[in-house]
């Protein structure tokens, strides 16, 4: 989730720290001429060449094997031979980006000697007290691995790797302190002079090295390219070539272009640095396109995710992150035709202010647009707008390989639209993890999401909407051999986040068929969200059944919630309902509590008030209570009779009036279990004219479950007639209610048996009426008609009688 002091947000802005109208320039011409500042004019190599070289301690000559295109005056890297520590850094032992500062003496390190490899961070956090013992890792936590658990902490010298040493020298260090530091052995200077094949550069090495490899630098070259073209109010052209860069190039300027030559052979090459690419700011208006853009993460090597010692969350991306655009208080920005591979951050990143109902900032997003992008092989996110920023739109992308979110999106006015995603997490609309009081009046995460392709190669996340999002459109996307839940439009909330609401989901279609390995469990389309309405999708497996996919899934507590004109096809399960469920975590007095799993609603919301509270666990389980009211502000729920709580007591909530449920002309077709009503239900919970049909689903149980208050209204259901299957089976809700559901006007054809019940005299507590008992071996006495094979086998109609024949021309009267 983003927009907390707690991820993404401060990960990206510690990178940055370390190192409405369109930006439409013209193109410039290939020499860069008309009033165009060019990189070269300014030094730029643009050049991947690289040779070896000799150092030799505390001398700046070094002889290298081939001088190639080396001049003096450019920037150069020279690895293995210059080792030094970076960014040493305490964290915690709360929250720990917010507590992020310099370490001083905390800890001191020696050592270091590049044997394994040229670049390394070490993480130590306190893991441990009485005594002090801490954890560590040289690899960024990959796949959740530290090299060292509760090392009893010594106050002297102990050995890490690659020969480096540490000594803890802050005597008041507790669990959750977390000491970083980087340790490289690079070399970042001038090339001064060339004699043969000796370079004079402007700093000496620290070590001799034998296998040192140099490399050109084109940071400072480019960066005074740019600020010319700032100073000058011009536009800045790079042309074809490799340039390698060893931190940020900052862009703060009202209005400029930066512009390759195409989005393949200008190359900026971030591998060996640390920041963005391009690292805008403060502009009004500007324009970055045609630039292939190339980090130091790919998916498998991405930095892990852990939490602390004290519980708080940490991404440890945030110590050696890189990504293509970090943006920060822009206004319009307008990308185009950037192609992004093996970021260790979010590739596409953008945080600011934020306007609010009572002030508009004087600078904050209007427009953001990506067209024509690609992000491949990254370690996180693909897209990420952490601000609230408005109009954030991501056209006809294509996105292959993100190890986090293809967008993560707590953002205004979004538009996705046209886009190809594959091995990636989900469009995550909305992530606002804050409850800002002003969301009320301005919303978050509306959006509109069509016409994207999503096919299962690889991670497959879909489509989420969570997290205080509202007003979202999801429509005409494609989803083809999809191993992972489709659509999801969620109410699920932590402590600090709102429930999504208002979401149309039509048109779509939803291919859950994977044939590869490892199968997940999934879902064509997940509602819990409130004022929701599904229609018009069709969610199917090719083939037979799948044991794993669900077609369409609806949870409580969601109101008004409407699906109709859905396919759905050889699911293990068709359409499902489910209860909302929850546990007490604290007790605060004998009607008061906070729990874990309910959506902490709005305050303009129902509050839950009057909703009726199922015991499901604690003593006396079953026994039903009322919520008096939900507060908002302390997220507090209390009942209106006191009752005996304790932590862990299981409960499940439903409204006490109508929900507004109408699951009303869908067709569900050759799935295992058809319908799942597993929910409480409402007097206004409608199923009603959908089409339940066996097909060639084998071993399958009941068409419909009913084990909530639900009218099943009109529906066709058909040829369940395998020995022990049933129409209907009726079971009491999980505190031993039975609704007197109207049970009236459906069609039951060809089924062993209409109704089944959990316990006798359940259809007799139903009001049925009407209903039609077509060729089933066993109709119930009440509540329909039985119609036999006879009554409805097709009867064939005597011959008519002979046509008149036709008269010939010559017949006709009056010839």
């Amino acid at each position: 989730m983003t927009l907390t002091a707690s991820r993404l947000g401060i990960v990206s802005a510690l990178m940055l720290a370390s190192t409405g109208s369109f930006a439409q320039d013209p193109a410039p011409p290939p020499a860069a001429v008309n009033g165009w500042v060019s990189v070269a004019d300014f030094g730029a190599s643009g050049s991947k060449f690289e040779t070896t070289a000799t150092t030799t301690a505390d001398a700046k000559e070094i002889t290298v094997a081939d001088v190639g295109d080396f001049k003096p005056g450019q920037g150069v890297t020279v690895s293995r031979c210059n080792v030094r520590y970076v960014s040493p850094l305490i964290w915690g032992p709360t929250e720990p980006y917010s507590t992020c500062k310099p370490m001083k003496d905390a800890l001191e390190f020696r050592g270091y000697d590049g044997s394994t490899g040229s670049w390394f961070v070490y993480l130590l956090e306190i893991d441990g007290k009485d005594p002090l013992t801490f954890r560590w890792s040289d690899t960024l936590v990959h796949q959740g691995k530290w090299q060292g658990v509760k090392v009893p902490i010594t106050w002297d010298w102990q050995p890490l790797s690659n020969g480096l040493e540490v000594k803890f020298n802050k005597r008041d260090l507790e669990p959750g302190h977390m000491l970083t530091f980087g340790a490289r052995d690079q070399l970042t200077t001038v090339i001064e002079k060339i004699d043969g094949k000796i370079l004079t550069l402007r700093d000496a090495a620290n070590r001799a090295a034998t296998d040192a490899v140099v490399r050109h630098d084109d940071t400072a070259a480019l960066q005074a390219a740019i600020n010319a073209g700032i100073k000058e109010k011009r536009n800045v052209f790079f042309p074809a070539g490799w340039y390698r860069l060893s931190g940020s190039l900052h862009v703060r300027t009202d209005a400029i272009c930066l512009e390759g030559v195409n989005g393949v052979d200008t190359v900026m090459d971030i591998t060996n640095g640390v920041g963005s690419v391009f690292h805008v700011y403060d502009t009004l208006n500007a324009t970055v396109r045609n630039f292939r853009m190339i980090g130091h993460t790919s998916m498998d090597e991405a930095a892990g995710s852990f939490t602390t010692s004290r519980g708080f969350g940490f991404w440890a991306c945030a110590l050696k992150g890189c990504n293509a655009m970090g943006m920060e208080r822009n206004e319009n920005l307008w990308i185009e035709n950037v192609h992004v591979s093996h970021m260790a951050s979010e590739a596409f990143y953008s945080s600011g202010t934020m306007r609010t109902s009572a002030n508009e900032q004087p600078r904050y997003q209007k427009s953001l647009v990506y067209l024509r992008c690609s992000v491949t092989d990254c370690a996180a996110n693909a897209f990420n707008n952490n601000d609230v920023g408005e109009n954030t739109s991501v056209l006809y992308c294509r996105i292959d390989g993100a190890g986090w979110h293809a967008a993560e999106m707590p953002t205004r006015f979004l538009k996705l639209v046209g886009n190809y995603v594959r091995n990636a997490g989900a469009f995550t609309i909305g992530d606002m993890s804050h409850r800002y009081d002003d969301l009320h009046n301005l919303g978050c995460g509306q959006a509109v999401v069509t016409d994207n392709v999503f096919e299962g190669i690889g991670k497959s996340g879909g489509i989420a909407v969570n997290h205080g999002s509202s007003q979202v459109t999801i429509a005409n996307n494609l989803f083809i051999n999809f191993n992972g839940n489709a659509i999801t439009a969620s109410s699920t909330t932590v402590r600090t986040s709102f429930p999504s609401n208002t979401v149309t989901i039509t048109n779509n279609i939803i291919d859950l068929t994977y044939a590869g390995e490892k199968p997940a469990s999934r879902t064509g389309i997940t509602v819990s969200a409130s004022n929701t309405i599904v229609a018009n999708n069709q969610v199917y497996v090719r083939g037979a059944v799948d044991p794993r996919v669900t077609g369409i899934l609806i949870a409580d507590p969601a109101l008004n919630v409407t699906v109709h004109d859905n396919l759905v096809r050889n699911c293990q399960q068709g359409i499902v309902t489910r209860r909302a469920g929850s546990r007490v975590t604290e007790v605060i007095d004998t009607t008061t509590f906070l729990e874990n799993g309910l959506p902490l609603e709005w305050k303009n919301s129902h509050l839950y008030r009057g909703w009726n509270l199922a015991w499901t666990g604690g003593s006396p389980a079953g026994v039903p209570s009322v919520i008096d009211a939900f507060d908002p502000e302390t997220l507090r729920f209390k009942l209106k009779e006191p009752r005996e709580m304790k932590v862990g007591d299981a409960f499940q909530v439903f409204p006490s009036g109508p929900a507004n449920w109408s699951i009303h002309g869908n067709t569900i077709a050759g799935c295992a279990d058809p319908v799942r009503l597993d929910s409480y239900g409402s007097e206004a919970s409608l199923f009603r004219d959908n089409i339940v049909s066996r097909g060639d689903a084998q071993g399958v149980k009941q068409a419909i479950q009913v084990a909530g208050q639900f009218k099943l209204l009109g529906n066709t259901i058909s040829g369940f007639d395998e020995a022990g299957s049933s129409a209907l089976l009726l079971t009491p809700d999980p505190v031993g209610r039975v609704a007197r559901n109207l049970i009236q006007r459906n069609t039951f054809e060809r089924c062993s048996a209409v109704v089944k019940e959990a316990r006798e005299g359940l259809w007799k507590e139903c009001v049925a009426d009407g209903n039609l008992f077509v060729n089933c071996q066993a109709a119930p006495a009440t509540g329909g008609t039985v119609i036999t094979r006879e009554q409805t086998e097709p009867v064939l109609l005597p011959p008519g009688p002979p046509p008149a024949p036709r008269c010939t021309r010559s017949e006709a009267p009056g010839n």
